[in-house]
């Protein structure tokens, strides 16, 4: 359950390919969809009447096209270009109460959202190849979702009973969308060239051992297509540019940096100048954290910027919202007992909306118009002023959560769960960033602690919610600066993860600040790997702990980088 920022393809070559238009149009011709409503029909009738019979049929469709350019030490390295088309099918047996989904209980595999083999397509156009292997595919998710029913059967004959007896599924009123393709060009030429520089200034220090500059462009033409009369076409292009640099220190730590840049179109991307800006600024500061002293251990308090706020929120709070893991005996469902009760400060909110597309004048990953169920996105106000209100949910129902709210999310060859999009924390109460840092020098010297930390930039982090080990969290800085209690200037520091427990860290948020940071990745849990972003205010925060990070035991390379002299030639 990872939250990070990666790249995915994009072509190297002049060429053109397919992005959404915002507005809806009726679909003409389009011989997916034709496909998948004739072998829908056939196989609903079908499997209606079959023993045991199907209730539901969907299919989704993944139609991508990308273009992925990557660049080093001033040359490319990669260059592709790539179309693929595939299918997921999903066929449930028995009732909307009871199906081949429910959770075979005793079992160690995951019970929710686990992988499937998707079917490749042709994307020549050729109606019959379509349809002939959406007819196989069809079938063999039949056979394999009767002969899960009938465990099912036996395994609740045998089993205590459930905690929650929810059905599997609820019906859904069906929808209808079609988004007209638009065409996306890409200059790649031009972006060659760019990524060749940028990759040389990068790796020119002697400090940095290697670096990478990538440019994805994704345009993914999505269908759903369901028995209950769902039929919905979307286009969602995303253009990424990842910087990530790489240097070790002497005593064998490796020390990262990223940037991630993301967009729906490539004008939405950072200017020529400004990225370089942001190379030299992380080729500078990995030169730093190089020198810098490594902290043993800690606790106590400490300050997070909004990035590394939204990150800390996404793993401790964001994946215990996630209403499917309160079906699952398996799950600590630490927040089950929470329901209308305080949790959190009474200053901060918690949302999620996928709705909007841009906060705090950044673009955000976590947007969509329809989840992977077919249910419109909807706003999930989970905290206000404190108390616990809502799980995300997908089409699996919990107790007191009877309804999706839009929130079921896949990656391709997966099946959906409820999934965090859009976090937004909220405070209602704030102080300004300079005082948030006096406060923190407050709080040290309340503590008797010499100083504090200031957690700046965040890689990712992960997260565990079975009951069977430890419930804690693990955030993972690239940049921490100890703050000190008597005002002295701040202390660079490296080799820390930040780790606790949830209920504990929750109850130590002590102020925000004005200031909000915006943090976009993919996360991957059950149902594979999905865009989000996570939204904070940076926050105070009266006691944290941290652990040693875990680093390389080789040393640093014995000679230096070749590098390229002012003539251009390698000495």
């Amino acid at each position: 359950m990872n939250v990070r920022a990666i790249v995915v393809g994009v072509l190297c070559c002049s060429v053109v390919v397919t992005a959404s238009s915002r507005g809806d149009s009726v679909a003409t011709d389009d011989v997916v969809l034709d496909a998948l409503r004739t072998e829908l029909g056939r196989w609903y009738s079908a499997l209606a009447s079959a023993k045991p019979s199907a209730y539901f049929i969907g299919y989704w469709v993944y139609d991508q096209q990308s273009l992925v350019l990557t660049a080093s030490d001033g040359a490319l390295i990669r260059s592709e270009a790539l179309r693929r088309r595939t299918l997921d099918v999903s066929v449930r047996v028995g009732s909307y109460q009871f199906d081949n989904t429910h959770i075979l209980r005793g079992s160690s595999s995951i019970q929710f959202g686990s992988a499937k083999n998707s079917t490749e397509l042709p994307f020549d156009g050729d109606a019959v190849a379509l349809r002939q292997a959406v007819w196989m595919a069809t079938d063999n998710a039949y056979k394999t979702a009767a002969e899960r029913y009938e465990k099912l059967l036996t395994n609740r004959a045998v089993k205590v009973r459930e905690e929650d007896s929810s059905a599997d599924f609820t019906p859904y009123p069906p929808q209808r969308s079609y988004q007209s393709p638009i065409a996306l060009t890409c200059d790649t030429a031009s972006w060659a060239e760019r990524l060749r520089r940028w990759s040389a200034l990068l790796t020119a220090a002697s400090h940095v051992l290697s670096g990478q500059i990538t440019l994805s462009a994704v345009v993914s033409r999505k269908y759903l297509v369901t028995s209950e009369g769902t039929e919905l076409v979307t286009t969602e292009p995303q253009w990424r540019l990842t910087v990530a640099a790489y240097a070790k220190a002497d005593d064998g730590m490796t020390l990262p940096l990223y940037r991630t840049y993301m967009s729906r179109s490539s004008g939405g991307l950072p200017t020529p100048d400004s990225i370089e800006r942001d190379i030299s600024g992380v080729v500078q500061l990995l030169g730093e954290l190089v020198r810098a002293p490594v902290l043993e251990s800690y606790a106590g308090p400490a300050l997070l910027s909004g990035r590394a706020a939204g990150v800390f929120f996404h793993e401790i709070f964001g994946h215990r919202a996630e209403g499917h893991r309160i079906k699952d005996p398996n799950s600590s469902q630490t927040l089950k007992p929470f329901v209308g009760k305080q949790l959190l400060p009474t200053f901060l909110d918690v949302v999620f909306d996928p709705m909007i597309e841009r906060y705090a004048g950044v673009e955000l990953s976590g947007s969509y118009r329809f989840d992977d169920e077919g249910v419109p996105a909807q706003r999930v106000v989970s905290v206000a002023s404190g108390i616990f209100k809502n799980f995300l949910m997908c089409r699996s129902p919990i107790e007191g959560f009877p309804q999706s709210n839009g929130h079921g999310r896949k990656q391709e060859g997966y099946s959906p769960v409820a999934r965090q999009s859009n976090l937004l924390v909220i405070a209602r109460h704030t102080v300004p960033f300079d005082s948030l840092k006096e406060l923190l020098r407050a709080e040290c010297q309340r503590q008797g602690k010499p100083f504090g930390l200031y957690f700046d930039e965040i890689a990712g982090g992960f997260t565990f919610t079975s009951r069977t080990i430890p419930n804690a969290f693990t955030v993972q800085p690239l940049v921490v600066y100890k703050v000190f209690a008597d005002g002295s200037p701040d202390e660079l520091i490296r080799g820390v993860d930040f780790i606790g427990t949830p209920l504990a860290t929750f109850a130590n948020i002590v102020v925000a600040s004005d200031r909000v940071g915006v943090f976009n990745g993919i996360c991957g849990a059950e149902s594979g790997s999905v865009p989000v972003s996570a939204c904070s205010p940076d926050l105070l925060v009266s006691k944290i702990e941290v652990q040693k990070k875990a680093k390389s035991q080789s040393k640093p390379p014995l000679l230096p980088a070749p590098s390229y002299t002012t003539d251009g030639q390698v000495p």
